[in-house]
């Protein structure tokens, strides 16, 4: 079942770096994390050791050793480059040991990039705004002669393409994946070039020099089998010490032409370096505190999520959570290595960790939803007990190219729901395409509010759910629960689906629920003989 939507915690905290000019050259001028700051972080540490105290040959002086993804809204201009280096310094400090920086491009780059290649198509060739960003952010920084003659080199290499793409009137996914390769290739030079600057040891890698190898579907690659070993050759030349800042999102095909991994891709780079080198962690940096309740756009009292399992935490990125996307959780989930999803901006925040086992014992996890979903009924026209109804319809959903977010059936009727960007042209042929073997009835302006949720305590979550639905007049159109063991799904009207958020937060999260909670019962005990 996949369902879309994302409760993450999205955070204005201003970056705490200050330009102050000082002759031709630009320094920045950090305030230090004050001592409760630091204080919590030690703390953090030594219970994140005291995880690991199990294996009884670990020093416990021995560094945490880490891989940590910067996202582009991290990067998004030299203040920000600046934030994030140091931050990497005070978590060095801290204890951890980045054996790799995995960092996207800069802000905005890559829809730039994609955009001149449509200015391009049209004749017009212009990466004035992309230069201007990363030269403008190593002439702030002074940087060294070397990194600006290679990040110069790119981007004229870059305009060369799009020259190239103007003149021929083509630009395909091969030339595509090379052209917002750009954007991470200048990313991690800059990035690598402010940490030496600042006394962090660290050296610039395009992915496929750390062993990141994919097949050759351009725009949406995968990691070839032959990566993981690749990858730890790779760093087995690395020393341990030094930073190494690697391009997120593209890799190179066995044909050594450059390929993006598609969707979660740079988090999917960073989980293949973690598990790969059987890291102690895999950090995951965003500009978010992690996973809350629900959204907090929505319900105010949103509250963040310590930890989550693999599968819940897969369960929410179907549910179109952007914190980690199912295919980069894969290689960690393969060698059990933890990922933490942090914030940038608030690098004091323990965050969201996600793992096999989920640590706190909770009835609900948390609360999504989906508006503006069609919800569709089919009835078969045929005898009762007529095989091949089931399959007829999936072939019809398969033939228009037409995903199902929920779904729930019995023997003669199908209901399930398609999300508002399904093509309304094909959702119209498949209605009368199954019009040849069940009456079909398509309803809008539905909603789909689904609970992350202890399944094998379904009965108690179903109680109080029913509870509140009773008592705010709210109708339950469809209910999807046990293909997924931490899913539980609804499908009510559009109106209904704010308040019943807000009442079941209440519920589950705030202590103020409107009924009474349900309970499970202990069985009761046997009599002494």
């Amino acid at each position: 079942m996949k369902v879309s939507i994302l409760f993450l915690s999205f955070l204005a905290a201003e970056a705490f770096v200050v330009p102050a000019r000082r002759s031709s050259t630009v320094t920045f001028l950090r305030e230090q994390p004050d001592e409760e700051a630091a204080e919590s972080s030690h703390e953090e540490i030594k219970a994140y050791r005291s995880q690991l105290s199990s294996n009884a040959e670990r020093s416990s002086e021995k560094p945490i050793d880490v891989v940590m993804k910067f996202g582009g809204s991290s990067l998004a201009n030299l203040e920000r480059i600046d934030h994030v280096a140091h931050l990497i310094q005070d978590q060095i400090s801290y204890g951890y040991r980045p054996r790799a920086v995995v960092c996207s491009a800069m802000g905005k780059t890559t829809n730039s990039l994609l955009s001149a290649g449509d200015f391009a198509l049209e004749g017009r060739v212009n990466i004035d705004a992309i230069r201007t960003l990363h030269t403008s952010t190593m002439k702030a920084f002074d940087m060294p002669e070397s990194t600006v003659k290679e990040v110069t080199e790119l981007l004229q290499e870059c305009e060369d393409m799009l020259n190239g793409v103007r003149l021929i009137q083509e630009l395909s996914p091969k030339s595509l994946d090379q052209l917002v390769s750009y954007g991470e290739r200048c990313s991690v030079r800059i990035m690598a070039a402010r940490l030496n600057q600042i006394g962090v040891p660290a050296q610039a890698f395009d992915a496929w020099e750390v062993g990141v190898l994919t097949s050759a579907e351009f725009g949406d690659a995968r990691l070839l089998p032959s990566a993981e070993k690749a990858i730890r050759d790779a760093f087995d030349k690395i020393d341990p010490n030094i930073v190494a800042v690697v391009t997120g999102f593209i890799g190179h095909d066995p044909k050594k032409r450059i390929t993006t991994l598609g969707r979660g891709g740079s988090d999917l780079t960073a989980t293949a370096l973690g598990s790969a080198l059987a890291l102690d962690e895999i950090q995951v940096w965003k500009d978010v505190d992690g996973i809350l309740t629900s959204d907090p756009r929505l319900v105010p009292n949103a509250q963040p999520v310590s930890d989550v399992s693999y599968e819940e935490a897969a369960e929410l990125a179907y549910f179109g959570a952007q914190v980690l996307h199912p295919v980069a959780m894969q290689p960690a989930m393969k060698k059990n290595v933890p990922v933490r999803v942090k914030n940038s901006y608030n690098p004091v925040a323990p965050g969201t960790i996600i793992q096999h086992e989920k640590v706190n014992d909770r009835l609900v996890t948390a609360i999504t939803y989906k508006r503006a979903i069609k919800m569709m009924d089919l009835h078969s026209t045929q005898m009762l007990g007529a095989y091949g109804f089931l399959a007829r319809v999936f072939s019809e959903f398969e033939k228009h190219k037409l995903s199902v977010d929920v779904l729930a059936s019995s023997e003669v009727s199908v209901s399930l729901t398609l999300d508002k960007k399904q093509d309304s042209v094909e959702i119209d042929g498949l209605v009368k395409d199954l019009e040849g073997c069940a009456d079909v009835v398509l309803e809008e302006n539905k909603s789909i509010l689904t609970l992350i949720a202890d399944v094998e305590r379904s009965s108690e979550v179903l109680a109080t759910v029913f509870r509140v639905f009773s008592m705010s007049g709210i109708k339950v159109k469809m209910m999807s629960q046990g293909a997924s063991k931490v899913n539980i799904s609804f499908v009510v009207d559009d109106d209904d689906l704010e308040r019943a958020v807000l009442e079941l937060h209440k519920c589950f999260f705030e202590d103020e629920c409107s009924v009474p909670l349900a309970k499970s019962k202990a069985p009761a005990a046997m009599a002494a003989p």
